[in-house]
């Protein structure tokens, strides 16, 4: 195997002898340099090793936000291990099965897991490492090994060792556990210098630090020797707050909390004038929200698409292209992207097809899965492998991907093609709609046919008159079926909308269209 990468354990510890007062994680009122971290990270992968864990092992982590938690993800890359970030909001049930299907030695929990998980792992020979009282297990300030008590060198990983499994957020079926190597970390980190993080960087984490989002901030601003600001969970206000005391200089947030951030009356008073970049990814994001951050929010904006599985993705600098702002960029250099159709063959330029790609970051597999993983793959002619998204997008004429939406989420009415991100851009156009998705709903008479389920900007409006004002702007084929006023819109931890929750709360209340 080849170690023609740059591991993220390396450059922690080149950090801590350069620089080992620079902060490198803040939380609360604690301050941590990069010399005590690579300290922490050291004691937490010799405690590791002590239990007789090591190379080809995993561990789990399932808590909050907390430095206790990148410690410990950072001390099982350096003992050779991988991670495995659970989601603290799936039921016990789902989180009991990702645990028995990846198989760790340890598990660190905190709140709020539950604790009904521990007592459903009472069979197996996991070791429970708690970051609360309230838990079972032991305690993080007993099992982590005093300092200086490492011993020998940890062995260096190889570029395709497994660097943590993570499970995607199962809005399209029963999760599944994708695994990246240090390749494909390396990939994204690599690239911190295109992206505008450098050691002076200040990065504001809101998201949680299960989700691959958040992880393609954290990892490229310690990669850099920047510092990570934790926020435990996500509130617009102290978002702001936190962002003017410690001078924040970069964020990466979901469409979901800027629309929040922005819509606080109190924004505009905020001292915003450090930020440098503003990223944005996880799901869809309007052009008019783009251009609202641009002329609100100091500094730039970057729109990453792409999926937690890897294989191609693009970039969209949306402060350098203005026009651009209904796109999600172009293919990050290294990056293979194209379109194919139903035929498996590519779609001419122009046509909507399906988005597949290439590169160092892609996921090594689906683990235990290789139906799954062979189903995800699409071969070139070349007779390599690309990835297969399952989004739906066409090239402009400069070569600016402008995705359609998910291939599940397409509405084929009376044979013709819907694609709901149309009608969705059409609706947000309305002086009265805060919020949209549009969805599929059984017809008799077309097949499926959409339904909007509109958020509106305040009571009393009349559903029927958005309808007919966006049917007037639509295709004939395009016009919406009915539309649906709701005070929000389902959505997972990340904040994309669950529309099949939304399709079968349409279908329960009112029957097929």
């Amino acid at each position: 195997m080849s170690n023609d990468v740059i591991f993220l354990s390396e450059l922690i510890a080149e950090h801590a002898r350069s620089a080992p007062e620079r902060p490198a994680i803040l939380i609360d009122d604690r301050h941590i340099g990069y010399g005590e971290l690579d300290v922490l990270v050291d004691r937490a992968a010799a405690s590791l090793r002590r239990d007789g864990a090591g190379r080809g092992d995993r561990m789990a982590i399932c808590a909050a936000t907390s430095a206790e938690y990148l410690i410990a993800f950072l001390g099982a890359l350096r003992n050779g291990m991988a991670a495995v970030p659970l989601p603290v909001a799936a039921a016990v049930g789902q989180l009991d099965r990702m645990i028995r299907d990846s198989g760790p030695t340890h598990l660190l929990i905190g709140a709020p897991c539950p604790a009904e998980l521990i007592a459903g792992l009472k069979d197996s020979d996991i070791r429970v490492i708690t970051l609360s009282p309230d838990l079972p297990g032991e305690a993080w300030a007993h099992w982590i090994a005093a300092e200086g008590g490492q011993g020998q060198p940890f062995p260096r990983p190889d570029a395709d060792t497994e660097f943590n499994l993570i499970y995607s957020s199962g809005t399209t079926g029963a999760p599944k556990g994708i695994v990246h190597s240090h390749r494909f970390r390396a990939g994204v980190y690599s690239q911190a210098q295109l992206l505008g993080f450098d050691s002076d960087a200040v990065m504001l984490i809101s998201t949680p630090l299960y989700s691959n989002t958040t992880l393609t901030a954290v990892f490229p601003t310690l990669a850099a020797g920047g510092t990570l600001l934790l926020m435990e969970k996500f509130d617009a206000e102290l978002f702001l707050k936190l962002s003017e005391r410690h001078r924040v200089t970069h964020a990466m947030l979901v469409p979901v909390q800027f629309r929040r951030i922005l819509a606080r009356p109190d924004f505009d008073s905020f001292d915003l004038r450090d930020y440098r970049m503003k990223y944005v990814t996880s799901a869809y994001l309007a052009a008019e929200e783009k251009r609202a951050i641009l002329d609100r929010w100091p500094g730039g904006l970057i729109e990453f698409y792409g999926l937690t599985e890897g294989g191609g993705s693009t970039l969209l600098f949306a402060h350098d292209h203005p026009s651009k702002l209904h796109t999600v960029g172009y293919p990050v250099p290294g990056h293979d992207v194209r379109l194919i159709g139903e035929d498996g063959k590519e779609v001419a330029a122009g046509e909507v097809g399906e988005v597949v790609g290439r590169s160092a970051s892609s996921m090594t597999h689906y683990h235990g899965r290789p139906d799954l993983t062979e189903a995800a793959r699409w071969v070139g002619p070349d007779g390599a492998p690309y990835f297969r998204t399952g989004d739906l997008a066409r090239f402009d004429a400069d070569g600016f991907l402008v995705i359609c939406g998910r291939k599940k989420d397409m509405i084929i009415s009376g044979g013709f093609n819907i694609y709901p991100s149309d009608l969705e851009t059409v609706l947000l156009g309305h002086e009265q709609v805060a919020d949209v998705a549009v969805v599929a709903v059984p017809s008799t008479r077309w097949g499926e046919t959409p339904v909007a389920f509109v958020i509106a900007v305040s009571p009393g409006v009349d559903a029927d008159a958005i309808r007919d004002w966006a049917n007037d702007r639509l295709g004939r084929m395009q016009r919406i079926h009915a539309l649906v006023l709701t005070d929000e819109l389902p959505r997972n931890a990340l904040g994309k909308v669950l529309k099949a929750q939304l399709s079968e709360h349409f279908v329960t209340m009112h029957g097929t269209a």
